[in-house]
């Protein structure tokens, strides 16, 4: 057996890999199991399985989605504690890049080899390896460079199920909870909604007793043992949480015992604005713990004290460490709480209240779980900047990290082009050059001054580093050409730097006269939209520099009109109309009468004529509903929509309103593919046949579509323009809807626009994707399809941050791959699209194993869904059935 086969065995006996892996299939090739270790994670996990805590795993990046930055420091740190705690040799160890760029794999088996005959690694019982005789083929090894870049170098997400474990400290609050639960009697059928009451009561006093005993039986004592700082790490906000819940816990016992519950649902939504404290203790406490552990071996004083303390709160069942980890699992319980009694409430009125209290229960788990994220990022950044020499900026400025590597750049005035490794920021590019293990600082490139334009000629030359784009400076200023080492890499930074791109301009970022900016709430705020949380800690959502108001990104399209400038402070949770200092918060119904912009301010002078009426005073941005007015009259009656005032100004102080029509949902057409630009569109369709098509919105222009072709074996894009409440791909023929314009295509040729385009829409790329006939995917034959273990309906707009996110549209149906339960992200595919969304907030969850028992019983698709779900639609029934119907065509 080869020795990289015998490594493979190695790691399933260490635990790091399960049996099943890809590695132990027939097919199996060494490059498999390269481009399993290459990111480092489980290496690290390794040297943890053969030694409790030789790294701690915190401090690594466990999905460095083939960043080569964070990739490189994670193999690294792996390299390290092989010598410092495995005590081996520095000419034993393979180099960093000997594995990411998989340039010397055999280095990488030998170092692994003789890792496992180390006194550590033979204690676990582990035979090391090889354990027979071969010889390795060095040739093997030799190609491996080349499979890599044909592969594109994608991660295998599958494989860290292994890795990742049930979460910490759940055992201790189940533990905690039960002790109350253990004494009630089992609840019958009739009377289980009381049994969910009695759980929700009884369990919050628990998890308040909980509290209150480490305030008083760790944090009281221990404060004379503590340093100032080292106490202020440990504990982070208890006593904050101890007043919530004590009040939480004499709020939900009065309306249970006293009120009959009416009034649980109000309590629980009044409390979740109070509870985003949540965030800050939950991404904290590791580093809470990691503290305490290092304070109880360096100081016996306080180890002994710690024991002393657990023995007088609980008899030493539970430490200090135990059950500082139960307030994490006790926020993202609530949800899961209030699910089981709606499930079981049968009054309307009652379930659609509660439903509200769910809706915010899961509101603030999804916050929660995005400040634990934006918290790791931050660490990723911090990394970032303690490796870049004559960085004066804080990089925080520049948004999220959106990807590194190394790249070639040069100006467009064609000079020689320079090996550079840049760090992609939502706003900003860092250009570096690597030296050793660091980076020097070279430019940085405000990514608000530039485009992005593909540069497909350089594709046909077909060589290393020959695959370019352009970054175009929006004012003409000189630009810069990026050149990628393969074909795969250079689409994957094209995605990356258009996700960047669609960040800070992104779709509808000016509709309805608003300008919507990235921006960092400094205060917890609602989306004026949506009214859910803006999640996260920095970047949280997008801000208007003339109303004030917040939005997440994918509700920028379904904004009112702008009024003028918010007097409120930036991040408030409320924005109000004003009515003479009058507060107005009720949405005014559209009467249907003429709407005007206001394009300069009157303050009533001059005075409209005596019998007009009194003037209404106006400012520029403001909206006003035209109620009488002609051509030859100086001055109009109207409505001011902003402060609900009626009154008179003048004519030329206003203009019409352009026109906006109402959206209309095309999702259930064959031929539309929603939100897409022109890469991913021309990713879908090369390998159609000729004549398929897609009409896709266009994410950087706000209401505006494209139709994306395939005509002699090429993607060609045709923008749709939209004037005037029409569509059109040529002047002299405009339709009213986009449907017309599609169906007039389909029997027209495409010509009469575009000369070297003689071809009608054939075949919707919908179509093309459901038929019989085999579809080839280079990108995706490198690749194992995983197995589905769900469908799943989003319920919500989903826009993604970051490539890793995976974006959707309300309707959409989802193949669940992994269900990452520990942080609410579970990985999916839409559209052939493979990315994590969060679940809780977006998903109606369809069991396959339990639609394919009920299906074998030959009950009726509405019936079954019926059933199972009662909040879905007629549409929603009518989705599933097509998905069933596609899925088990033979049912």
């Amino acid at each position: 057996m080869e020795p990289w086969k015998q490594c493979a065995q190695w790691l399933i006996h260490c635990k790091v890999l399960p049996p099943n892996h890809r590695v132990t299939w027939p097919t199996a090739q060494v490059f498999d199991l390269a481009q399993t270790l290459r990111d480092g994670v489980l290496l690290c996990q390794l040297l943890n399985n053969l030694r409790s805590q030789s790294i701690n795993l915190k401090e690594i990046n466990l999905r460095p989605q083939m960043s080569q930055f964070l990739c490189l420091k994670n193999i690294r740190t792996f390299l390290s504690a092989c010598c410092e705690i495995f005590g081996m040799k520095k000419n034993e160890l393979f180099e960093a890049f000997d594995l990411f760029d998989v340039r010397d794999f055999g280095k990488v088996i030998e170092t692994l080899s003789k890792l496992s005959r180390t006194s550590v690694a033979l204690a676990t019982g582990i035979r090391p390896f090889p354990t027979e005789e071969s010889v390795d083929d060095e040739d093997i090894y030799k190609g491996l460079p080349d499979l890599l870049d044909e592969s594109g170098g994608d991660e295998d997400e599958e494989l860290y199920d292994c890795v990742y474990g049930e979460d910490e400290g759940g055992e201790v609050y189940e533990d905690l909870m039960k002790d109350e639960a253990a004494h009630q009697p089992k609840c019958t059928e009739n009377d289980i909604r009381s049994c969910c009451l009695a759980e929700i009561k009884q369990t919050e006093e628990k998890y308040t007793e909980t509290l209150e005993s480490i305030e008083k039986f760790f944090m009281v004592p221990l404060k004379r043992f503590l340093s100032a700082s080292e106490f202020d790490i440990v504990f982070i906000n208890i006593p904050e949480l101890v007043k919530i819940h004590r009040s939480l816990m004499q709020d939900i016992f009065d309306s249970i015992v006293n009120k009959n519950d009416q009034n649980l649902y109000q309590i629980f939504i009044n409390y979740k604005e109070r509870m985003v404290i949540y965030g800050q203790y939950c991404s904290q406490v590791e580093t809470a713990i990691s503290c305490l552990d290092h304070i109880s071996k360096t100081k016996e004083d306080v180890k002994l004290k710690l024991e002393e303390c657990s023995k007088r709160a609980n008899n030493g069942k539970f430490t200090l460490r135990d059950l500082l980890v139960v307030p994490m699992q006790r926020v993202l319980k609530y949800h899961l709480l209030l699910q089981e009694l709606v499930k079981h409430t049968i009054d309307p009125m009652e379930k659609e209240n509660l439903k509200l209290a769910l809706d915010a229960m899961k509101d603030l788990a999804q916050y929660v779980n995005e400040v634990k994220r934006d918290n790791e990022s931050l660490r990723e950044i911090k990394q970032f900047q303690l490796s870049i020499e004559n960085l004066n900026h804080s990089l925080l400025m520049y948004g999220r990290p959106q990807g590194d590597g190394e790249i070639r750049i040069t100006t467009l005035d064609k000079r020689a082009r320079q090996d550079r490794h840049i760090f992609l920021f939502d706003l900003a590019v860092i250009v570096c050059k690597r030296r050793g293990d660091n980076y020097e600082m070279k430019e940085i490139i405000d990514l608000q001054k530039y485009k992005i334009t593909n540069n497909p000629t350089t594709d046909k030359e077909n060589k290393k580093w020959s695959y370019g784009f352009y970054l175009i400076h929006i004012q003409g200023q000189n630009g810069l050409e990026f050149y990628c080492k393969t074909k795969d890499l250079k689409k994957k930074w094209l995605e990356q730097f258009e996700m960047a791109l669609s960040n800070i301009r992104p779709d509808n970022a000016n509709t309805n006269f608003h300008e919507f900016k990235m921006h960092t709430f400094t205060r917890v705020t609602s989306c004026k939209v949506c009214q859910m949380l803006l999640r996260g800690t920095f970047y949280q959502g997008y801000l208007c520099s003339k109303c004030g108001a917040g939005a997440h990104k994918e509700c920028l399209g379904r904004l009112d009109n702008c009024g003028r400038a918010n007097s409120g402070e930036h991040g408030t949770l409320k924005h109000e109309k004003r009515t003479n200092g009058i507060r107005r918060n009720s949405r005014q119904m559209d009467s249907g009468l003429p709407k005007m912009q206001v394009v300069r301010n009157y303050n009533g002078i001059p005075q409209p004529a005596p019998h007009d009426g009194p003037p209404l005073h106006i400012q520029t941005g403001d909206t006003i509903e035209l109620i009488k007015g002609d051509a030859h009259s100086r001055f109009w009656q109207g409505r001011n929509l902003v402060t609900g005032e009626l009154g008179y100004f003048p004519s030329d102080a206003v203009k019409p309103c352009p026109c906006v029509p109402k959206p209309v949902d095309y999702s259930c057409q064959p031929w539309y593919a929603g939100a897409m630009e022109r890469l991913q569109a021309e990713s879908e369709l090369i390998n159609r046949v000729n004549r398929t098509y897609l009409v896709r919105h266009r994410t950087k222009e706000s209401g505006e579509y494209a139709i994306s072709i395939k005509y002699n074996n090429e993607v060609k894009h045709i923008k749709i323009l939209t004037r005037d409440g029409f569509f059109h791909i040529a002047e002299n023929k405009k339709f009213k809807s986009l449907m017309e314009l599609v169906e007039y295509y389909k029997h027209h040729s495409l010509k009469e626009g575009f000369r070297s385009l003689d071809t009608t829409l054939q075949v919707p790329y919908k179509e093309s994707e459901n038929s019989d006939g085999p579809r080839s995917n280079k990108a995706s034959s490198n690749l194992l399809s995983p197995k589905a273990i769900g469908i799943a309906i989003a319920r919500y707009d989903f826009c993604a941050r970051d490539m890793r996110e995976l974006s959707l549209l309300k309707g959409d149906v989802v193949k669940i791959y992994t269900k990452m339960s520990a942080n609410g992200w579970w990985r999916g595919e839409v559209n052939g699209r493979v990315g994590f969304s969060f679940i809780w907030h977006h998903f109606i969850l369809i069991s396959l194993v339990s639609l394919l028992n009920r299906v074998f019983r030959h009950k009726p698709f509405s019936r079954i869904f019926s059933h199972s779900i009662s909040d879905t639609s007629s549409a929603l029934f009518q989705t599933i059935q097509t998905v069933c119907l596609i899925t088990f065509p033979r049912v």
